[in-house]
């Protein structure tokens, strides 16, 4: 009998353009991996510094990956978290991720901006009155925070984090060592990235 794979899941801010970074790579490298929102600003590594701008711009171009800081960093974010979390809860966050972060970090817009939140959830096949109703849902925060606090009492520092089995995989540059203890130490070949909004 073949090993039972550990389970998977993926903690992003969609206010972190390291989420940006990762997320495409996540969900080409990972099956039925789980896609759960997390407030990054409660983990060190989660504020918004110059210095975290200009690592972000030089791991982007390191993986040849387009960036465009929207103006509304690092104040955005809490109404597409809302509506991430309504996604996974429905097992669409993937998609949702995908298609709001694309137009966040590649053209700059304010990922809380409605139309944005209106084609990211449309997308993830919610419906639209709920994704709005979603994004305006102060009840939503504090699970949202509860995760990042969760994730900070086992060891983390920074969103996004993988949890394979019980071992954290904290930050986007741990991907690859996320995906070689999936695979028992071998790195999968990346499967073909899903086509959302914006790709």
């Amino acid at each position: 009998m073949p090993p039972t794979r550990p389970r998977v899941s993926f903690f992003f801010d969609l206010a972190s353009p390291w989420t940006y970074l990762a997320a495409e790579r996540v969900d080409r490298r990972f099956a039925n991996v789980r896609w759960q929102p997390a407030i990054g600003e409660a983990l060190p590594g989660g504020r918004d510094t110059a210095a975290q701008r200009r690592a972000v711009e030089e791991r982007a171009e390191e993986l040849q990956m387009p960036l465009v800081w929207p103006e509304a960093l690092p104040t955005a974010g809490r109404s597409a978290m809302r509506v991430a979390a309504l996604a996974a809860e429905r097992g669409r966050a993937a998609e949702f991720v995908l298609a709001a972060s694309r137009p966040a970090f590649c053209g700059g817009y304010d990922v809380d901006d409605p139309e944005i939140l209106a084609e990211a959830a449309a997308a993830a096949d919610l419906g639209l009155a709920e994704c709005l109703q979603a994004a305006g849902e102060l009840r939503r925060d504090g699970p949202l925070e509860q995760a990042a606090l969760r994730l900070l009492s086992q060891g983390a520092d920074a969103l996004p984090v993988l949890v394979v089995g019980r071992a954290l995989f904290c930050g986007e540059h741990r991907l690859a060592e996320a995906a070689a203890a999936v695979n028992g130490g071998r790195v999968a070949p990346p499967r073909p990235a899903r086509r959302t909004f914006g790709g």
